[in-house]
């Protein structure tokens, strides 16, 4: 029997919404500050899952400038109907609940159609000749679940908004996905909110306006009483039920996996919130998931294996050595970026990068193309050539959370000399260490990250690899943010004033389970 390994999405995926389109399944997850927006994902038989875009490519889609960290897109869902694939999302910086939609989930996407009704997590369900919104909000102080029915091409509310349910008594009920089965309206929540309290509830009704009885076993999904420890998983909520094309079901919800080592059990996590994906049965009219509520990290099933394609998820390796138009669809930038600081050399092969702000600084988009670390034992690395023009000038590998965490090692110049640097940042204290003159033109530059640690390294003419720096990562984990956040670590490349060339950027899993911390 075949098994599916958890997460099914790696890395900072949080959010999971799912449709089917005969025997096709389309995921989408949230992106915050990060562009383009929406990530949206194929699988013929839910364990095997190709990337094929983003539903938000356009600025006019997605305006990012000035938003603060973890701000941005917040909980899309995706629904099909009619022969259009919709996306209903909220853009909380930048204009509230709007809705687009495409006959190609991997082409363009439609302009925004806004919605009046506010709140966050908003969802669509689709019966006979109605579309009904649904969204999580506060209505002159009655905060809970609202409902109305609107136009989905143009966003027009076509009924007023009416409060249906203030949840089944956890705190903070979002997330609400309403589902009509079997001649009744079920509506799904997380409650307890997105951390390590956090759980799926349910209710039903017949009507989609209620009154809703609650599930005399909720919750119906929740990893809150589990003790922590190593292959763990944690802070499970924010689901999306569907049925496959045999009349199972299942659920796509969000969890993390904490940094914890059999030498430690800390609720950290560094890696973000991710997609898995759970068997569903019914009881008394009502489902539970996983294995009695709870969601474990392998899951015998008989769904059939699939070809691995290029951008399926959990292929370890990426590799983009800049040789095509495009780059790798996994690559993403801080904020809506600055197009003129990117040139694409691809007959020669190489990425050259016109710096500007710090990732130093907050709100700003940096002069950055990074991709996920979505798993805890990775690597990536980057040739990189390039001369500073001054003391400001920094330009080579980050590993970046938001601009108060983040280790950087580059290329730059101090005291007029062209050097190796390794800068570290943790809220306002930053620090450089391994100020290394540099007398080779191109040098190649490596991180490698376990569950205690980011290494820095690079290599020299004789491909000797040498050891700069170690930071802890704890440091660029979502429990020690100054303020609230909800997105996870990049390995990206990035320049600050001034201009850089890269080749040859990897990300590759390493073949260690134990920390490897080293004296420097």
């Amino acid at each position: 029997m075949n098994t599916i390994q958890n997460p099914i999405i790696p890395g900072f995926h949080p959010d999971p919404s799912i449709c089917r389109v005969n025997d096709t399944y389309y995921l989408v997850t949230s992106s915050f500050e990060y562009f383009p927006g929406v990530p949206i994902f194929t699988s013929k038989n839910l364990k095997d899952w190709t990337l094929i875009g983003h539903c938000l490519t356009r600025t006019s889609q997605l305006p990012l400038d000035g938003c603060q960290n973890s701000e941005g897109i917040y909980a899309p869902t995706i629904r099909y109907h009619d022969g259009y694939f919709f996306m209903v999302t909220t853009n909380v910086s930048g204009g509230g609940n709007f809705i687009v939609h495409t006959k190609n989930p991997s082409g363009e996407w439609s302009e925004p159609a806004w919605v009046r009704q506010g709140g966050i997590d908003p969802s669509l369900l689709f019966v006979d000749d109605k579309t009904y919104f649904i969204s999580n909000g506060d209505c002159e102080g009655n905060s809970g679940i609202y409902l109305c029915e609107i136009n989905p091409l143009t966003g027009e509310m076509l009924t007023e908004s009416t409060l249906i349910s203030t949840g089944c008594g956890g705190k903070y009920p979002e997330a609400p996905h309403l589902y009509y089965i079997n001649h009744e309206f079920y509506l799904m929540l997380a409650e307890g909110g997105t951390e390590y309290g956090h759980m799926v509830t349910i209710q039903k009704s017949t009507s989609p306006w209620g009154p809703f009885t609650p599930c005399p076993h909720n919750p119906i999904l929740s990893n809150r009483n589990i003790p922590n420890g190593a292959d763990v998983i944690a802070c499970t909520g924010h689901a999306d039920l569907i049925e496959d094309t045999h009349g199972n079901w299942w659920m796509v919800a969000l969890g993390v996996r904490t940094i914890c080592t059999k030498h430690n059990s800390i609720l950290l996590h560094n890696l973000g919130r991710e997609t898995y994906l759970t068997p569903v049965t019914w009881k008394s009219g009502y489902p539970i998931a996983g294995n009695n509520g709870i969601l474990q990290m392998n899951i015998p099933t008989i769904l059939p294996e699939v070809t691995t394609l290029e951008n399926t998820v959990k292929n370890p390796i990426l590799s983009e050595t800049f040789s095509s138009e495009h780059w790798n669809l996994e690559f993403t930038h801080i904020r809506n970026p600055h197009l003129e600081n990117y040139f694409l050399n691809f007959k020669d092969r190489c990425l050259v990068l016109k710096g500007c702000d710090s990732l130093c600084k907050p709100c700003v988009s940096p002069t950055f193309l990074g991709v996920r670390q979505n798993s805890f034992f990775q690597a990536a690395k980057v040739t990189i050539s390039g001369m500073p023009e001054n003391e400001n000038s920094l330009a080579g590998l980050s590993v970046y959370y938001t601009n108060e965490h983040h280790y950087d090692l580059g290329i730059a110049l101090r005291n007029d000399v062209r050097c190796l640097v390794l800068r570290r940042q943790i809220y306002d204290l930053i620090t450089e260490t391994a100020i290394i003159p540099l007398s080779v033109e191109t040098v190649d530059l490596q991180i490698e990250s376990d569950k205690e640690y980011y290494y820095f390294y690079y290599f020299t003419p004789s491909h000797e690899k040498i050891f700069l720096g170690q930071g802890t990562t704890a440091a660029l984990c979502t429990e020690i943010t100054r303020h609230m956040t909800f997105t996870g670590t990049f390995f990206g490349i990035f320049a600050e004033h001034m201009t850089a060339t890269f080749r040859n950027f990897t990300r590759q899993n390493l073949n260690i389970q134990e920390p490897k911390a080293k004296e420097f």
